[in-house]
């Protein structure tokens, strides 16, 4: 009888055990370390290269404010157990609750860790042109893509979660005593883009905008526009700024100016090409690229950025 029932709990507690066994399995190992950069900002730095399993998709940044009445937090990461440990490092820092999450933009490495802050209670706030971003076909197609490359820290239980309130241009708000200016600096990177400057500190947290001491990737995105979005951001005279990758700069005019610098120069060369009709490899070819050739990612990236350029700026052209 006593062999019987202990054949019996071992058949219940054995699915329970299986089923607690994945928390464990997708708990990210990744070093993560929150630096203090303000009196109330922090952030905490990706590591470089694309999303991989040795990464875990720790390849962007996040940042955290506390105030007073709690911690706003800018960007949720790319995966629920990489927001878990964020939120983690956090609670080291303060016990006051996380109550609100700007989205920088809707790309997988900046969003997928928001069921981990809704869970917490915290509303999440984004730019009304993100609206309907999680539904699409290529939201379905990046979540399978990223549960290949991903799994188990992206899996069957990684949701795609939209913004409690759609923001539909620059918003300040208030919180415990800080001041906080949103700015809508897209379509630039993306439709979307939000930028937020911590006032008191001057901390700007630029998202996907800035790519600091590298050529950035541009691909097809509306250069034009993105000129005038790292004006915007000039204007607000950061003392430390925080791109959605790599290092922060304190600095940041420069590297401000550096990013915009460099997407004149490609609007210049590839738009005059296209004006004159002269065929991209050639025009690519005759220009002069000295000034970039030895920094990081040209070679990844500069080549597309131009022949992206050159298409955009042919049809900009041909609809003059």
């Amino acid at each position: 009888m006593i062999l019987r029932l202990f054949a019996l709990l071992s058949l219940i507690l054995l699915p329970a055990a299986h089923a607690a066994q994945p928390a464990d399995i997708t708990e990210a190992t990744v070093p993560m370390k929150a630096v203090r950069l303000g009196a109330h900002s922090y952030f905490v730095q990706g590591l470089p290269g694309a999303a991989s399993s040795e990464n875990q998709g720790f390849m962007s940044n996040a940042g955290f404010v506390v105030t007073r009445d709690g911690v706003v937090v800018f960007d949720a990461l790319a995966s629920p157990p990489l927001a878990e440990k964020l939120v983690g490092l956090i609670r080291k820092v303060t016990k006051q609750p996380i109550r609100r999450v700007i989205v920088s933009h809707y790309h997988a490495d900046h969003f997928y860790g928001l069921q981990v802050f809704k869970a917490l209670g915290a509303e999440i706030w984004a730019h009304r042109a993100a609206e309907g971003a999680t539904r699409s076909e290529g939201a379905a197609a990046r979540l399978a893509q990223r549960k290949e490359v991903l799994f188990p820290w992206v899996d069957e239980h990684t949701r795609l979660l939209e913004a409690d309130r759609f923001l539909e241009g620059d918003t300040d708000f208030e919180m415990g005593g800080l001041h906080f200016a949103l700015r809508h600096v897209g379509p630039a990177h993306s439709s979307e883009d939000m930028a937020m400057l911590v006032r008191e500190d001057r901390v700007l947290y630029a998202g996907d905008l800035v790519f600091r001491g590298r050529v950035p990737f541009v691909g097809d995105a509306d250069s034009r526009a993105w000129i005038a979005a790292l004006d915007k951001l000039i204007a607000l005279k950061p003392r430390v700024l925080i791109p959605g990758h790599g290092a922060p700069s304190r600095v940041p005019r420069t590297d401000l100016v550096f990013t915009r610098d460099y997407l004149q120069f490609l609007r210049a060369r590839m738009g005059q090409a296209a004006r004159d009709l002269v065929p991209f490899d050639e025009a690519y070819e005759q220009t002069d690229w000295s000034k970039y050739r030895s920094m990081p990612a040209f070679n990844e990236a500069n080549r597309t950025n131009a022949y992206n350029q050159y298409l955009r700026l042919e049809q900009e052209g041909a609809g003059e």
